[in-house]
């Protein structure tokens, strides 16, 4: 949000000894302003010949349809720009397989004055 700045530089090598593996990179951007930025570049090095890779990044906005949906429900546009955000990052936190960091982590994110509003009404504590 505001002139945030951010930079993935994700890198993958599959050594010639690696066969009969399987590598995904991903990178998923949500811009939440004009000034915001994000420059993205995942890579694979391939050595190996028998493996399954695949590497990608997408950079999004808002959709412009769902906040007008919330909109037209009466939640109010702070609160569905949050509400959107928050699906969005909920999708990267749900991986997270240690539930202590994944429950701190959603904390630390629900506790941001954006999204605090929306914990009593969700029930997201």
């Amino acid at each position: 949000d505001g002139y945030s700045h951010g930079v993935f530089n994700g890198k993958v090598i599959v050594r010639k000894d690696s066969q009969h593996i399987s590598a995904k990179q991903t990178s998923k951007n949500l811009l939440l302003s004009g000034q915001s930025e994000i420059d993205t570049k995942p890579e694979l090095e391939i050595y190996a010949d028998d493996v399954t890779c695949a590497h990608g990044a997408t950079v999004g906005e808002l959709d412009q349809q769902a906040l007008f949906y919330l909109r037209s429900r009466g939640i109010h546009e702070e609160d569905a720009r949050a509400l959107l955000t928050l699906a969005f990052a909920e999708k990267a936190i749900e991986n997270i397989p240690y539930p202590a960091i994944r429950d701190w982590v959603e904390s630390r994110f629900i506790e941001d004055h954006r999204y605090s509003r929306l914990d009593g009404t969700l029930g997201l504590s």
